[in-house]
């Protein structure tokens, strides 16, 4: 007999990395980098960094990138931070997602302090 049973396919770390890059691109996100930071970051394999218009343009690209995260079986571990900040954190436990306003994108310089992860992709 077949087993009709269906089997959970965990995405790795990287396919949830490259969801959050491909919801953010296709919501507006701007300057939307992956950096690969496993074996320089103790907490994730993978950043991303992404630029919004507005508070409420980082509101709306966080929840969708939640929600494609969720289709794919995965939840979000950890949020920190808001739109009316300038700067949303999601934390998917292994992959970290930054969404920012330029102004504190420019601030943080998440880029330079991860200056030696590896970037994976960048779409301007």
């Amino acid at each position: 007999m077949e087993d009709t049973a269906k089997i959970k396919i965990i995405p790795t770390n990287e396919e949830i990395a490259r969801a959050a890059v491909d919801e953010a691109s296709e919501n507006l996100g701007s300057d939307i980098v992956l950096l690969e930071t496993e074996g320089i970051s103790s907490f994730a394999d993978y950043f991303v960094i992404v630029s919004g218009e507005t508070d409420r343009h980082i509101e709306s690209l966080a929840e969708d990138i939640s929600r494609r995260s969720r289709k794919l079986g995965v939840h979000v571990s950890h949020r920190e931070g808001s739109g009316k900040g300038g700067w949303l954190l999601i934390d998917f436990t292994g992959v970290v997602v930054h969404l920012f306003t330029r102004d504190q994108r420019e601030h943080y310089g998440l880029e330079k302090l991860w200056a030696r992860a590896t970037e994976i992709v960048r779409v301007q």
